[in-house]
């Protein structure tokens, strides 16, 4: 079993910065890419940003574009997000993912943590 830690969410002014960590742990297994997802009240959950473990290429939602920055720390199996300009719409709960594989070559599990509250005030 993967368990990912999430930590550093909290209430922000517009255009302040927050850095949100994730943190996975469990049984041996290797990782093939992390991301960050949020979802608003009402609205379906969005991916947006995720790394590659191996080359580390990144993907970022259109409207988190220059203000976000994932990144990762392969020997802590960490993961980051740097969301710098926060907007009022950037109000949500942030889950971090991992899709992994416990065995070589085999199938890849995701796996979720427990989510962290972000709230931008005007």
């Amino acid at each position: 079993q993967v368990q990912l830690v999430e930590s550093g969410g909290g209430l922000v002014q517009a255009g302040g910065s927050l850095r949100l960590s994730c943190a996975a742990s469990g049984l041996t297994f290797s990782i093939y890419k992390m991301g960050w997802f949020r979802q608003a009240p009402g609205k379906d959950r969005e991916l947006v940003a995720r790394i590659m473990w191996i080359g580390g290429s990144t993907y970022y939602v259109d409207s988190v574009k220059g203000r976000f920055t994932i990144s990762r720390d392969n020997a802590k199996n960490t993961v980051y997000l740097q969301m710098s300009s926060l907007k009022n719409e950037d109000t949500a709960v942030y889950y971090c993912n991992a899709d992994v594989r416990t065995v070589l070559d085999g199938p890849i599990f995701r796996y979720w943590g427990q989510g962290t509250q972000v709230t931008v005030s005007s």
